[in-house]
């Protein structure tokens, strides 16, 4: 038959399956319980070349894996396409690649230190990827399994203790051992069915069980957030922002009360580029102080570009730029600001950047490239960073501004609530993408930021999605595309912390140190074999 094992056409089909299977699971709009199931093909694939005699088949396998990789990334993030097709390419085949090499690592482990190390080297070399591809200059962890439960948040309400590698884990445990119920002899198959159903029903349970038993702590706070619908191509960065910031006021005030406390306006709201230095004497911000003169409390959040020069004698930055024709050198930031109402202004700058928009990675080999980065937003090149993330305070609002990228990092997240936020104030633009996938896994992406911390989120973005979410992850008063929009909700305040958010990503740490142990173990192994 065409799609026997053996064939090339049945490991392509194999191969493909897995790729179809993981894109019908994604949000949005796709099946969570499908990951169940999706990389069971890819594990049948590698047992036929495992077990096949002849010469070069492991060769076979990583084509192969990249194969179905790279069809995953590509038609589940097709949606960056619209912004660069060179970047699209650049980031589905760098992906892809990395999800091979895991894959091919746990093929080499599994036959130099049998099937039992093997299964088990498959799940912590994936876990420990996924933690390092948080963190390294070609950082894009979009696609890490854990993120595919989002549209199904109330599957991961344990994610609060977990964060998104728990997700990871399960999926890997449940597609093991369903596999080993499709290969399995007829007597062990009921006994390993049982256990899968009970490892898939039982998370579930204990999920709906904390969802059902979660009581929100009565401190509301009302919040404002603004969409003003501003073409990123044609019309932000080139366009009047003067209009575009009286455009945002005009919107908030059809919605502002005096109860209201938070006003958010979107990533690079303000596109022009604002010196830290004479920021008090900016006319944007002058006119933002004036809008929050009439209205006696209120503080208002908002993205904007904006640049530090360096002082004489001041140590600068590797990604510190020359000022014109002279000696000084400034450094360019993707920022938020908070104005409160007694004037007084607060800066965080993007700490988590676009690879390849945003910052040039691994800049001593690829700086000459620069004129093929990804075009996501903002001001292009390599950005400043700070090394540790702000926080907005005022009053009894702590709120971490967190902006677009940043907001897929579930460790990164929490280093805000440890720093004491007890609300998160997303700022995003979205509107790169067109009307794809994209935003709409973006949007999905914050209700597990909430699950992990348990904080109320706003989230403004340039256009749809802007929403709010509750501790729960549940998404309220979600905007649509490509329309001028503003919301008002009151959220909950919550300073206590979750598990996750004081200990972090501590599963991939585990499995980082594990991995370690059973790659040293898989090379003695080799070396061993050699010596015979």
């Amino acid at each position: 038959m065409w799609f026997n094992l053996k064939t090339i056409p049945g490991r392509v089909f194999l191969a493909l399956l897995t790729a179809l299977l993981l894109w019908a699971a994604w949000p949005a709009g796709g099946c969570a319980p499908l990951l169940f199931i999706a990389l069971i093909p890819l594990l049948l694939l590698e047992e036929s070349i495992a077990s096949s005699k002849k010469e070069g088949q492991k060769i076979n396998l990583f084509w192969y894996a990249y194969l179905s990789f790279f069809t995953f990334n590509l038609i589940t993030t097709f949606w960056i396409w619209y912004a660069s097709p060179f970047g699209m390419f650049g980031a589905v085949m760098a992906n892809a690649l990395l999800m091979t090499i895991i894959f091919q690592l746990f093929h080499i482990t599994k036959r130099r230190l049998g099937v039992n190390w093997g299964y088990a080297s498959l799940i912590v070399y994936w876990m420990a990827g996924e933690m390092l591809h948080m963190d390294w200059d070609l950082s894009w962890p979009w696609l890490n399994l854990g993120n595919g439960f989002a549209a199904w948040a109330n599957m991961v309400q344990w994610y609060e203790y977990t964060g998104t590698l728990g997700g990871t884990l399960w999926v890997w445990l449940v597609n093991i051992l369903l596999f080993s119920v499709v290969t399995g002899t007829s007597l062990q198959k009921r006994k390993q069915l049982i256990c899968v159903l009970g490892l898939i029903i039982i998370p579930v349970i204990i999920s709906w069980t904390i969802r059902w038993n979660y009581k929100e702590e009565v401190r509301p706070v009302e919040v404002v957030a603004v969409q003003p619908n501003v073409d990123p191509y044609n019309e932000k960065f080139s366009g009047n922002s003067d209009e575009q910031l009286n455009r945002m006021l005009r919107l908030a005030s059809t919605l502002v009360t005096p109860k209201t406390r938070l006003v958010i306006f979107p990533e690079t709201a303000l596109p022009d580029g604002i010196w830290e230095e004479h920021m008090e004497q900016h006319r944007q911000i002058k006119r933002i102080r004036e809008f929050l003169g009439l209205h006696p409390g209120l503080r208002l959040l908002t993205g904007l570009t904006s640049f530090k020069m360096y002082q004489q004698g001041e140590k600068v930055s590797l990604t510190a730029r020359q000022y014109g024709e002279t000696t000084d050198s400034f450094d360019a930031y993707n920022t938020g600001m908070q104005i409160g109402a007694d004037g007084k202004v607060q800066l965080h700058h993007k700490s988590k950047l676009v690879p390849g928009v945003e910052k040039m990675p691994f800049p001593a080999l690829f700086s000459y490239i620069g004129d093929f980065a990804i075009d996501l937003g903002g001001t292009a090149g390599s950005l400043g960073v700070q090394d540790h993330p702000s926080v907005f305070t005022g009053d009894s609002i702590s709120a971490a501004p967190v902006i677009c990228y940043e907001s897929i990092y579930g460790d990164y997240l929490a280093q805000y609530v440890r720093e004491g936020a007890n609300i998160i104030c997303i700022m995003t633009n979205d509107g790169w993408w067109s009307d794809t996938p994209g935003y709409r896994q973006h949007c999905q992406y914050a209700r597990l930021r909430a699950i992990e911390t348990r904080r109320s989120i706003a989230r403004s973005a340039n256009t749809g999605i802007s929403c709010f979410v509750d501790q729960k992850g549940d998404l309220f008063q979600k905007t649509g595309w490509w329309v001028p929009a503003v919301i008002r909700q009151e959220l909950n305040l919550n300073n206590r912390i979750t598990f996750y958010a004081r200990f972090g990503d501590y599963l991939g740490r585990i499995a980082l140190g594990i991995s370690v142990l059973l790659a040293g173990a898989t090379i003695i192994q080799r070396f061993r074999k050699s010596f015979r």
